[in-house]
């Protein structure tokens, strides 16, 4: 089975900003989603912030804690917290073991069957990450998601402390 690279969409209209996330979401683009993350902490007059996962195949732990960075960045700023939209059963597992229900609200299909944003969602960027970028986000969304739960806390711990030991390391 061919498996397709992850790719990011986005849109923002009249206040909803809409996420996507497609195919194989992993750590090469946390550096896009972070961004996405900052930008929507000072966009002016959001009202709602959707992830749709319909789309994707796999999302990595790192790729989920981004995601997790998007609601802690609209955190108080928002009526409702996100909504993320996944039917996959194997991504809607992973959501609910992680702790994400407690930060956005679930679902398996939109409240609207199309939203006028699907006609205008552009593809985003990858953006490029040296290896220290990459491993300093790694180890930023690991931390995050092990702010989540004790679950996430104790499977989390040892990938956090191995790269924090080799940050010491490079930077000595």
């Amino acid at each position: 089975m061919l498996i397709e690279e992850g790719r990011i969409k986005a849109a923002f209209d009249s206040g909803v900003f809409v996420l996507k996330l497609c195919g194989d979401v992993r750590l090469t683009l946390c550096a896009t989603l972070d961004t996405q993350a900052q930008r929507l902490a000072q966009t002016p007059g959001l009202q709602a912030v959707m992830i749709d996962l319909r789309e994707a195949t796999n999302v990595d732990s790192t790729a989920l804690g981004f995601l997790a960075k998007v609601a802690m960045a609209v955190k108080g700023r928002l009526e409702q917290p996100p909504t993320i939209i996944a039917d996959n059963p194997d991504v809607r597992q992973m959501l609910d073991v992680m702790g994400f229900a407690r930060f956005f609200t679930l679902m398996e299909a939109p409240l609207q069957p199309t939203t006028p944003l699907s006609s205008s969602m552009q593809d985003l960027p990858a953006e490029p990450a040296d290896e220290e970028g990459l491993r300093t986000r790694i180890l930023e969304a690991h931390r995050i998601l092990m702010h989540m739960n004790e679950h996430n806390r104790e499977q989390f711990q040892p990938l956090v402390e191995m790269l924090e030991s080799q940050s010491t390391v490079t930077h000595k």
